[in-house]
């Protein structure tokens, strides 16, 4: 035959791929073509330049490989071809601890991590909470314009930041806050981003808490839902062009995952084959839209399938579980320079974000019982008094320390100075062009006329 290194194995062996990602569809890596017949055996071409290659001949069972597809048995019974989505497996949901924070049965706890690291990232979970609590407080008294929460979803983010290298971009949505935190992103300095100061680093520009620090390898938060997914597949481009073992590392929601960058951003990653980790947060709604609304589909891990991609279904309020799902996922990621998905199963607690009453469209009972059943803080508090690793006392005196450094740099934020005006038109081009250069002037002639309005 005109092609090379032709391969033929046992029907049910597995299709030779670059990398090793298992479960990736035929079209990964230099498998481009397959086909399976009644006669047993799998073909597979492994040939990495096929773009001169003449078209497969008929195989021994009579059957022509078809590309891009999955070896499969051939069959005249219709309804045997026909595929139900109930026919799937149920997906499986990884956790460690249960809701009253006891190990469940065969479990055990990550090695890596020790007993000092889980107390760091309790604390972190509960700074989190009570830096939101206090910053929601002061929009509602008009002190700064907006602000979003993670009331629920805590072990999310510091789960997954803490199993990250530090220098593994990441692009967020606009409910992370506790990933660039666990980075050192200070209370000072969400603040001053929340009050548009002069120390903000976007100067003003952005809405609050959309927070962003090349510091920290944080790219800035973007309100519109998707954008970041297609970027962070670029990032992962240039990570694997450049041989870093880092990954990128990209969050998002169920409803973002409704939206079209989603879907084209997963493609990508999977026929580029970069080392990415998706990180979908299942909070159950998107805005006021609840999750059957959305999809009719097994959540969105099951989707992973169909870009040819691995994927884990994690419990997000198990802050272990969390931790051992995206550690796990970006060494597959590295190793094998594929992309990843986890999808973590959570509950959003508060509101949308302070703009939004879900009163209106979810009963109070929903959200009691979310809160006092299932919340990750308190799972993991019980975990370590369990552990004998803490106590009532000393938690008592973190939040009352956490409450205070926040007050602390509320107060110092709100008594800074505003940016420049003319920090307006900078940090988009290395030189102004004349059009901004123009709008500048006419900017600055406006207030000078009027300057008993400014």
């Amino acid at each position: 035959m005109a092609m090379k290194n032709i391969v033929m194995r046992a029907a049910g062996a597995r299709l030779l791929q670059r990398g090793g990602c298992s479960n990736a569809a035929a079209l990964r890596g230099p498998a481009r073509w397959s086909s399976s017949t009644q006669t047993g055996f799998t073909v597979s071409v492994t040939d990495d330049d096929m773009h001169d290659a003449p078209p497969p001949t008929m195989g021994d069972g009579g059957v022509t490989p078809f590309l891009g597809v999955k070896p499969a048995d051939t069959s005249p019974a219709l309804e045997s071809c026909m595929v139900s989505p109930d026919a799937h497996p149920t997906w499986k949901l990884f956790r460690l601890l249960d809701e009253d924070g006891h190990l469940v049965e065969g479990a055990s706890m990550p090695p890596s991590v020790s007993a000092e690291e889980w107390v760091r990232m309790y604390k972190a979970m509960v700074s989190q909470q009570e830096m939101d609590t206090i910053f929601y407080g002061s929009q509602r008294q008009g002190r700064v314009s907006f602000y979003m929460t993670a009331t629920g979803e805590e072990a999310i983010h510091i789960g997954s930041a803490a199993a990250l290298a530090f220098d593994d971009p990441v692009y967020a949505q606009y409910r992370e806050a506790g990933v660039i935190m666990w980075r050192g992103f200070t209370k000072q300095q969400f603040a001053d981003q929340c009050f548009s100061n002069v120390r903000d680093l976007g100067k003003g520009r952005q809405m609050p808490i959309h927070v962003g620090s090349s510091e920290h390898h944080f790219h800035t938060i973007s309100s519109p839902l998707s954008t970041q997914i297609p970027q962070a597949v670029g990032a992962a481009y240039a990570l694997k062009q450049e041989g870093r073992d880092n990954v990128a590392m990209c969050f998002f929601g169920e409803g973002a995952a409704s939206e079209g960058d989603f879907h084209a951003a997963l493609n990508f990653a999977g026929t580029l084959e970069v080392p990415i980790v998706f990180f979908c947060r299942n909070n159950g709604y998107a805005i006021s839209t609840p999750t059957h609304e959305q999809y009719r589909g097994d959540g969105i891990a099951s989707r992973a399938v169909g870009y040819g991609m691995h994927a884990i279904r994690v419990d997000g309020n198990d802050m272990a579980a969390v931790y051992a799902a995206t550690k796990a996922a970006r060494e597959l990621a590295i190793s094998n320079s594929c992309p990843v998905l986890i999808e973590a199963m959570t509950y959003r607690v508060g509101h949308h974000s302070t703009s939004d009453d879900s009163s209106r469209y979810r009963s109070i009972d929903e959200i009691k019982k979310w809160k006092e059943d299932v919340d990750p803080i308190s799972r993991f508090r019980n975990y370590l008094e369990k552990e004998g690793l803490w106590s009532q006392d000393e938690d008592t005196q973190l939040r009352s320390d956490e409450r205070l450094e926040v007050l602390k740099a509320l107060e110092a934020a709100e008594t800074a100075g505003k940016p420049s005006l003319e920090e307006m038109f900078t940090d988009v081009f290395d030189e102004k062009p004349a059009h901004l250069v123009e709008q500048e002037e006419a900017m600055l002639a406006h207030i000078a006329k009027y300057p008993d309005k400014y």
